[in-house]
This record gives C-alpha cells, sequence and structure tokens, in this order.
C-alpha cells in the first residue's frame, strides 16, 4: 500500500477518523529495548510510573496463560521472570486497549479478548514452525483489527456491516465497509500500525489481511516473509474464532477461502496443523 499521501488526501481516506497518537509508555518501552544493553530496572521503572497499567501487567502475568508457578508481586520480578520481549507484548496491548476503548467498544464485548487470543496464538504458531519472527507475529495479531473500534466511533451502524460482512459466503467485508463508509478498517489498521511505527511486515499484512486471497493468487508480496505473516494470522483467527466473536457467523468464509493457500505456503497438511491446534488448547489459548 502507498502511503505518499498529502494531509488532505490522507483526510478522504481515513473519512474524518483521528488516529490517536502512540501511548507514551510505548514509546519509552521502544527506545530502552532499541538500546545495546536494554536496562531491565529501567523497563521496570516505565512501566510502574502508570499505576493502572501495573495493576493491570500484575493480573495478566499471573493468569492461568502464563502458568507461572508463584504469583508475581511487583512490576521488576515480571520483567525478570518473563524478559524484556514478552513484557513489551503484554504492555503494548493494555496500552492499545486503553487508547482505543471507549463507550462504542462496548458494544463489541470480546473484541479485546480476541485481539489478546490471536496475539497469543499468533506468537505461538510462529514458535511452533520454527518461524523467527514470534514478537511481531504478536504484534500483528494484536493490532490486526484496530481499526475497528476506530470505524466503530466514527459510523454508526458499523457493527452491523461488520457482522454482514463476515457471515457472506463469498467473505465481501472489505467491498462492504468501502460501500458503506467509503474506508475500511484494514486501511484505517495500517495508519494506526504505521503510525505507532510497527514493523513494516505488519503494517503490510494488516492493510490487506482480509485481501489474503488476492495476494496468495498473485504472489504480489515480493517478499514470502509477508506471506509467511499472513498465513500465521489467518491461522491463529480461524483458531481464535474471530469470525464468531467479531462476525456472529456460523462459519469461518474466509478460511473456508484461503485456508488451504495458508498451509499450502508453511508446508503444512491438515494433520500438522491440528497438531498446531492441539498445542495452543494446550497452553490455554484458541477458541475453537
Amino acid at each position: 500500500m502507498s502511503t505518499g499521501l498529502n494531509d488532505e488526501q490522507l483526510k478522504r481516506v481515513l473519512q474524518g477518523i483521528s488516529i490517536p497518537p502512540q501511548p507514551q509508555v510505548m514509546v519509552d518501552l521502544h527506545m530502552e529495548q532499541a538500546m545495546p544493553e536494554p536496562d531491565m530496572g529501567r523497563i521496570a521503572q516505565i512501566i510502574s510510573q502508570d499505576v493502572g497499567l501495573s495493576a493491570a501487567v500484575l493480573k495478566f502475568v499471573n493468569s492461568a496463560y502464563y502458568g507461572l508457578p508463584r504469583k508475581i508481586s511487583s512490576i521488576q520480578q515480571a520483567v525478570m521472570m518473563l524478559g524484556i520481549n514478552s513484557i513489551s507484548n503484554i504492555v503494548n496491548g493494555l496500552a492499545v486497549k486503553s487508547e482505543l476503548s471507549d463507550g462504542a467498544i462496548e458494544e463489541l464485548h470480546n473484541f479485546w479478548d480476541n485481539a489478546m487470543d490471536v496475539a497469543s496464538v499468533c506468537s505461538s504458531i510462529a514458535n511452533q514452525i520454527g518461524f523467527k519472527y514470534q514478537d511481531e507475529c504478536y504484534a500483528l495479531g494484536l493490532f490486526h483489527n484496530a481499526g475497528v473500534p476506530l470505524m466503530m466511533s466514527r459510523f454508526d451502524g458499523y457493527k452491523s456491516v461488520l457482522e454482514q460482512g463476515y457471515q457472506t459466503y463469498d467473505f465481501e467485508l472489505t467491498d462492504m465497509e468501502n460501500k458503506a463508509f467509503r474506508t475500511n478498517h484494514s486501511v484505517v489498521g495500517y495508519y494506526l500500525a504505521k503510525s505507532w511505527a510497527l514493523p513494516k511486515a505488519c503494517c503490510y499484512v494488516i492493510a490487506h489481511h482480509h485481501r489474503a486471497q488476492k495476494l496468495f493468487n498473485e504472489r504480489i508480496a515480493g517478499d514470502s516473509k509477508y506471506l509467511t505473516f499472513m498465513s500465521i494470522l489467518k491461522m491463529a483467527e480461524h483458531i481464535s474464532a474471530t469470525y464468531k466473536l467479531l462476525g456472529k457467523a456460523p462459519e469461518d468464509y474466509e478460511w473456508q477461502l484461503i485456508g488451504h493457500h495458508a498451509l499450502e505456503h508453511l508446508e503444512l497438511t491438515e494433520y500438522d496443523f491440528e497438531g498446531i491446534i492441539d498445542t495452543c488448547r494446550e497452553q490455554g489459548i484458541g477458541n475453537m
């Protein structure tokens, strides 16, 4: 997706949707992570400055998902136990939820639970297949639908269009959004991801994540790494039942259209995929 738009063109593309700035805690964490030798104490200090965020981090770290042998009672302990990348992923998830949530998102009760679930499943799949970009996969899963709450806040009736899109056999969600609102959540999510300095591959896949069949058919991504990110995301959405939780759809029509492409690209069989699903279930993630 070309990014060479002036302010006026960008305003038309976003249809009046304001992209919020990256939360300062994410900026500070990314800066510290980029240091040659990141300071674990400094990272704990950055998180601890926000009391609400600290409490949310500790609650998440002590959840069943991590299954830690003992209760973590301080941010310093959490950073030392989980490491910089894992704690940063948790903070990013909580920060984006805080930044994008408002009254409108209450209409999608399961949205954030699903986003965190897809992120965790993306990371798990990357680990299982030996794809080294595990943290980027987590970020992709977390942000891929971040345009949805912004669309809901801006447009009345968006939830109805979203559900109708998921419920069409040919999966025409993006076309239906464009027709109704002259933009779509993939475009909005792309500009949010770009503004928040997500990796280039994440931004690209977010922009095209409901045009996966076109990418697989035409191989227009150029770099097969992008198709690997896309394949992992589509598998994670299917395992996390995004179609059911966001779209109220009886079947995952998108997966029916492109699932074989994803598995073929990753050189996985259906039996391999079942094994991946079983591993995710054992880890307490996924919602199929």
